[in-house]
């Protein structure tokens, strides 16, 4: 039976929690319909499109810091009674999030000679290139939603994120459905028309939540876009320190995946295929850690801003029991329905589908082994967000990945011959050893209270 001290716990988690894990899977959900759709329209584009988005969201991991490291600060400010501080995080957090979306626009626009220098074939390039010249348009867009969703998930209105993002789903696959296909008389774009529905989904998203963090009477006091165009090179600079090392820890993680697509477009197309519809199967499921994390940093946060270590402790094991509760259900998921899964994504009647099938759900099986680290290495960096611990976690980050994953995912699949196989239980070790370093960080020290300590240590 659940201890009495821990209910309130679960009934506030789950209240932030579930509306933030409804809004990642519905911004999934999106994702998963572009992927699908191009799947049916051929495997040569859904090979470019899993190669642009990952390109994509590299950029997006680099500059998702700075809405993601506001988070916790805000919902601390929000604790101690600072009105002031919140507002101040919060712009300079949009300051920063547009500033970075213009400055790496031209990585997109000239995309194909840095695609083909990577080993990926030249009509693959040409089309992730053709992708990323009108996606590119939304990097700014997409991280200033994510700004102000921290925003509101710190003011503990998670809800309106989750609906906004869910609004968009259906005029995204609307949009897909006609500018892909070439439907109602439009021209037939394929990747194209998928980049156009996207930035056109992400500026109609960005549109509502401005609107309501304007509107929010709770909010009213912050005054958050009055006099924005004014700098404040104070709160920026804080902003900074904590953003960019969560930016380089997501590019290090995420940077993981991404070199695991190259590896696996080295092996062939349609193991690309198989391993992009694999992964991104994996993501839908991983969105319910992922918002549980967001949900820990607004959880630690308030702790740290009320300066209640205990209160801390006790909110870090109901999001940890939470987490391993969801692990365990995806788990068997994958198990059960791996070769249903990957159908979804395929045309049946592509001659290729067969194969990328048996390739997919074979994947999936390894997915399921690397559950419960993947859960707890995302669940441990959002305990230390939200203490604003974010700069030694990305040395750990960056070893694990990148000294412990990669080689060994490159060595499994090449030198000893296991080919995907081998590509994804290097990804398992790499979380593995992310896993219990994070969490060993944040209990020896954060969760006993010795907060002036490690913040001297980041």
């Amino acid at each position: 039976m659940l201890p009495h001290r821990y209910r309130p716990h679960v009934i506030a988690t789950l209240s932030l929690g579930l509306p933030l894990i409804g809004s990642h899977l519905a911004r999934m959900a999106i994702g998963v319909g572009d992927t699908v759709m191009i799947g049916w329209y051929g495997v040569e584009p859904l090979a470019a499109l899993v190669i642009a988005t990952s390109f994509f969201h590299i950029l997006f991991f680099l500059g998702m810091g700075f809405g993601t490291g506001v988070l916790g600060l805000i919902a601390s400010h929000v604790a101690a009674g600072q009105g002031t501080e919140v507002r101040r995080g919060a712009r300079m957090a949009l300051w920063l999030s547009a500033g970075f979306g213009l400055l790496v626009m031209p990585l997109m626009w000239f995309s194909e000679p840095i695609l083909l220098a990577l080993g990926q074939t030249p009509v693959v390039s040409a089309l992730s290139q053709e992708y990323l010249r009108i996606a590119g348009w939304g990097l700014g867009v997409v991280l200033w939603q994510l700004t102000l969703s921290s925003y509101l998930a710190a003011l503990e209105r998670t809800q309106v994120v989750m609906w906004v993002t869910l609004a968009g789903l259906p005029l995204n696959l609307f949009l897909n459905w006609v500018l892909i296909f070439g439907n109602l008389g439009a021209p037939e774009l394929g990747v194209r028309g998928a980049a156009i529905a996207s930035v056109t989904v992400q500026v109609v998203q960005l549109a509502l939540l401005l609107a309501y963090a304007q509107w929010l009477p709770m909010a009213r006091k912050y005054n958050l876009m009055q006099r924005f165009w004014r700098p404040d090179w104070q709160a920026m600079a804080q902003i900074a320190r904590i953003g960019w090392p969560i930016g380089l820890t997501m590019v290090a993680e995420g940077g993981l995946f991404v070199a695991s697509n190259l590896m696996m477009g080295w092996i062939g197309t349609a193991e690309l295929a198989a391993h992009g519809i694999a992964l991104q199967i994996t993501s839908i499921t991983f969105m319910a850690h992922l918002g549980l994390s967001n949900a820990a940093t607004v959880r630690v946060g308030q702790a740290k801003g009320r300066g209640d270590a205990a209160w801390m402790r006790d909110a870090a094991v109901t999001v940890i029991w939470l987490s391993l509760a969801f692990a365990l259900v995806a788990i068997a998921i994958y198990l059960l329905f791996a070769e249903q899964l990957v159908r979804l994504y395929l045309d049946p009647a592509d001659p290729q589908a067969g194969r990328i099938v048996a390739l997919g759900a074979m994947l999936l099986l390894f997915a399921a082994l690397f559950q419960l680290t993947d859960a707890f290495q995302v669940i441990a960096l959002g305990f230390l967000r939200g203490v604003h611990d974010t700069r030694v976690p990305m040395w750990i980050a960056g070893f694990s990945y990148w000294v412990v994953g990669m080689p060994v995912a490159w060595a499994l699949a090449f030198p000893v011959g296991l080919g995907p196989a081998g590509l994804w239980l290097g990804l398992c070790v790499g979380l593995t050893v992310a896993a219990i370093l994070l969490m060993r960080r944040f209990w020896r020290g954060h969760a006993r209270g010795d907060w002036t300590r490690a913040a001297a240590a980041v």
